[in-house]
């Protein structure tokens, strides 16, 4: 294995390279443009370290190192700007060498590289998502241009759609008026097909994949984040334990302890602001559905929600109820184990409670 780790600024045009030795010395910076990269990539000593900065392209670039027999590090952006020499000279070059730097640290967290399986089902999710911002935009513009001409509408796509069908009976619009609502009527409805396509997909990779099928199991875990999950963190071993990929998340309070005092403030909000999005949501559904079933039917982790509930603001509910999905969630994905509610019932911590309670 090669002692000297390479850092590189990745780019859409010209990449930033910077070599350090085993003592942490800068051995050589060059600056290459695409084309020539990929060629120089072949030319590196097979186990070289090369590292960089998690970004478009970061995955792609990965996996060519992988396939030269040089071993990628890919790392978060926010580890790296602590390693950069000058904090008021940010360029291509320094910014390559605090990536050497910051991927020689032993405790220094990687990002797994992504297949390109994992990045085709993630797209169907990127795409999704910006059809539904577009969706909500041109619903949005189609209401604002009506109530100019005193046709206000509810906020929901159907009474949208049953006031475009009746727009006919306003005798007193334009008809030029008219015929720009029907073109951008037309382009909602198209962008709307679209994705409510994306979903369909979305839904048929869930249902082919078992590990998806297993994540469905828990209640509040729908085929959104279960493809989303699977497809981000694939078998999710990277992770040691399910603290870590809560804390990956950004479900975990922030701190500001100093002298022995625990000062905890609110999440940290870090990692993949979607999954984090899809764990929230599916936990307000969790726990509506704790609400609603009986209490000889409710399940041990539906009694702790309502427990929760009982004794915490619903945001912190909402927060502690996501936090526990992807604590599951990563059992499942690195034991290739199937969803159990009965589970919690043998955790040592619940034993010696019960044990305590008893005596």
């Amino acid at each position: 294995m090669s002692t000297i780790t390479i850092g590189v600024d990745l780019a859409k045009s010209v990449f930033s390279v910077c070599a350090v030795d085993g003592a942490g010395h800068v051995q050589r910076r060059q600056d290459l443009v695409r084309e020539a990269f990929e060629l120089w990539l072949a030319q590196v000593p097979a186990g070289t370290v090369v590292a960089m900065e998690a970004c478009s392209g970061a995955h792609h670039w990965a996996r060519r190192c992988l396939e030269v027999g040089l071993q990628p590090r890919i790392m978060a952006a926010q580890f790296v700007t602590p390693f950069r020499m000058s904090r008021t000279a940010k360029n291509d070059r320094n910014d390559a060498e605090a990536i050497a730097t910051a991927a020689r640290q032993g405790n220094m967290r990687f990002v797994p590289v992504k297949d390109v399986e994992q990045q085709a089902r993630l797209a169907w999710h990127r795409v999704r998502e910006g059809y539904k911002t577009e969706s909500l935009a041109i619903g949005n513009r189609l209401r604002g241009l009506l109530a100019e001409f005193g046709i206000v509408i509810a906020n929901s796509d159907v009474a949208l759609r049953r006031a475009l069908a009746d727009l006919d009976q306003h005798a007193a619009l334009p008809g030029e008026f008219k015929e720009l609502i029907r073109g951008l009527a037309a382009h909602w409805a198209q962008v709307r097909t679209a994705f409510d396509a994306c979903d369909a997909r979305i839904e048929a990779h869930a249902r082919a994949d078992a590990r998806c099928v297993r994540l469905r199991a828990v209640i509040g875990i729908g085929p959104l984040s279960a493809d989303a999950m699977v497809a981000s963190v694939g078998s999710a071993r990277e992770f040691k334990n399910g603290r870590q990929l809560a804390a990956w998340l950004g479900l975990v309070p922030t701190q500001h302890s100093s002298g022995g005092h625990t000062r905890l403030g609110t999440i940290s909000c870090r990692g993949d602001a979607y999954l984090r999005t899809l764990l929230i949501q599916g936990a307000r559904s969790s726990l509506q559905r704790a609400k609603a079933v009986a209490t000889d039917k409710a399940t041990p982790e539906q009694l702790w929600i309502r427990t929760l509930d009982g004794r915490m603001p619903f945001g912190k509910v909402i927060v502690a109820i996501a936090n526990k999905h992807a604590r599951q969630i990563w059992a499942m994905l690195a034991h290739d184990v199937d969803y159990d509610p009965h589970a919690c019932l043998n955790h040592p911590m619940h034993q010696q409670t019960q044990a305590a309670q008893a005596a």
